[in-house]
């Protein structure tokens, strides 16, 4: 079993930085693709950025291309999203989350992934 653990939100301006981190444990992380994923009040949860298990292969959605960039360490069981130019529609619950099943692309459906973490709170405002 797996467990994800995420850290790092709070109250930010507009055009501030963030860095959400992503804490596994319980199993390798190598053996995980690994995506980031948000939920805004009163919206579907929607994919944010995805990573394969060497962190080779990335993809993000166009709403945050250019601006957020997720990045792991499996050395330190840690994948990280650096958020920078943040905007209030960027407000939302962002969860970490854990596919097995894809050894070397990035999902981007959370369909395809196996595990979750609870969540941290990450709100733009001014």
């Amino acid at each position: 079993q797996v467990q994800l653990v995420e850290s790092g939100g709070g109250l930010v301006q507009p055009g501030d930085s963030l860095n959400l981190s992503c804490g596994v444990s319980g199993r390798t992380l190598g053996n995980y693709a690994m995506g980031w994923f948000r939920r805004a009040l009163g919206k579907e949860r929607e994919f944010v950025a995805a990573i394969s298990r060497s962190g080779g292969t990335t993809d993000y959605a166009d709403s945050v291309k250019g601006r957020f960039t997720i990045s792991r360490d499996n050395a330190k069981s840690t994948v990280y999203l650096r958020m920078n130019t943040l905007k209030p529609e960027d407000t939302a619950v962002y969860y970490c989350s854990a596919a097995e099943r894809y050894r070397y692309s990035a999902p981007t459906s959370p369909r395809q992934y196996d595990y979750w973490g609870q969540g941290t709170q990450v709100t733009v405002s001014s």
